[in-house]
C-alpha cells in the first residue's frame, strides 16, 4: 500500500463521475481542493463542497477559506459552511467513501509523513450517507468569496495575537482556558463578526475576536440568530449559574466566587462581573435592582 493510499481512492472514485459529486470535509487545504476539481471529469457540472471555517482553525493553518476562489474560478463547484460538521465523505454519483480522511496533505497521504486513514467504500443511498446528506442540505450556509476574505483577514490578526486562543485540533494545541467575556462593548460582536471593524482600534479589535473565537458561532448568521447563538452560551458560563437556575444574581457575591479562585485581582474581578453584566443586558432579558449589593434579575423591569 502506498503512502498515497488515501488519495488514490478518492482520485478513482472522482474519476467514476458522470453527474454530480459531493465532498464533505471540515478541514481542506486549497492544493489538495485544486487536484480534486481536476479529478472531476470535466462533463461534471455539479460539485458541491461542504467544509467548516472556523477563523481560529484557519489562523492554526488546518483549513484554507480561499478554496471559495478555486470553486469560483473553476465554475462547477458550490462552497456551503456547516459549522459542527465532523463528517468525511465523498460521494460520485450513486458511490461514496465514508472514514476519516480531510482534504488535506497529510490527510490524503500527498505529504511526507501522512496521518493514519481509512476511507470505506458505500453505497450513496446507504440510509446513514442519506442522512448525513439531508442533514447538511438543511444546515449550511453559502461560502462566498467575500466571506473567505473576512475569515482570512480576521485569522491573519488572531495568528498575531500572543494572547489568542488555542485550537483544539488534533496535534495543533491543548484544552484552552476558562473563557470570561473581554470586550465591554458587546454591541461590537456583531459588527465584527460581519466583518464591519474599519473603526474599530486595533487594540479593543482583538478583544472582540479573541470573545469571538471562544463564542464559536458560525459564520453566516443575521444579528437575531448570533444574539441567541451567544445567549445561549452566557447562559452555559458556571459564573452564571445562579442566574440560570433562580433568575437573579448578586453582583457582589459573583464578584467573590471569582476572587476565591485564585485567578484574578480584585480589579480584575470586579471588571469581570461589570463586563458580563453589561453582556447580558444587552444580550438578555435582564435589569437590574439595588438590594444593598446590585443584583442582576430575569425579565423586564417593572415600572
Amino acid at each position: 500500500m502506498t503512502l498515497d493510499h488515501v488519495w488514490r481512492q478518492i482520485e478513482q472514485l472522482l474519476a467514476t463521475a458522470t453527474e454530480r459529486v459531493v465532498l464533505v470535509a471540515p478541514f481542506i487545504k486549497k492544493e489538495v481542493f485544486q487536484a480534486v476539481l481536476d479529478a472531476v471529469p470535466a462533463d461534471v457540472d455539479e460539485i458541491t463542497c461542504v467544509t467548516r471555517w472556523s477563523v481560529p482553525e484557519v489562523a492554526a493553518g488546518v483549513s484554507d477559506p480561499e478554496i471559495a476562489e478555486l470553486a469560483q474560478n473553476d465554475g462547477r463547484a458550490t462552497i456551503r459552511l456547516c459549522h459542527n460538521l465532523h463528517a468525511k465523505l465523498y460521494v460520485a454519483d450513486g458511490r461514496c467513501l465514508v472514514g476519516s480522511a480531510n482534504l488535506t496533505g497529510k490527510a490524503t497521504g500527498r505529504v511526507p509523513a501522512p496521518n493514519i486513514e481509512i476511507l470505506v467504500e458505500a453505497d450513496t443511498a446507504h440510509p446513514e450517507v442519506q442522512r448525513v446528506l439531508a442533514a447538511l442540505e438543511a444546515n449550511t450556509v453559502p461560502g462566498t468569496v467575500e466571506l473567505a476574505e473576512q475569515i482570512r483577514e480576521q485569522a491573519s490578526l488572531m495568528r498575531d495575537d500572543e494572547d489568542s486562543p488555542v485550537v483544539v485540533v488534533p496535534g495543533h494545541g491543548e484544552q484552552p482556558a476558562r473563557w470570561l467575556p473581554e470586550t465591554r462593548n458587546p454591541d461590537r460582536l456583531y459588527r465584527v463578526y460581519n466583518g464591519r471593524h474599519r473603526h474599530v482600534g486595533s487594540d479593543v479589535l482583538i478583544g472582540v475576536l479573541r470573545d469571538l473565537a471562544h463564542l464559536d458561532i458560525g459564520p453566516g448568521l443575521n444579528e437575531q440568530a448570533f444574539g441567541a447563538e451567544v445567549l445561549a452560551r452566557l447562559r452555559a458560563m458556571p459564573e452564571l449559574h445562579a442566574l440560570t437556575a433562580a433568575g437573579r444574581m448578586s453582583l457582589a457575591d459573583a464578584q467573590e466566587e471569582l476572587l476565591a479562585e485564585g485567578d484574578l485581582s480584585a480589579e480584575q474581578a470586579k471588571r469581570a462581573v461589570e463586563t458580563i453584566a453589561a453582556w447580558l443586558h444587552y444580550f438578555d432579558d435582564v435589569h437590574f435592582v439595588a438590594t444593598g449589593p446590585w443584583e442582576i434579575r430575569q425579565g423586564k423591569e417593572l415600572a
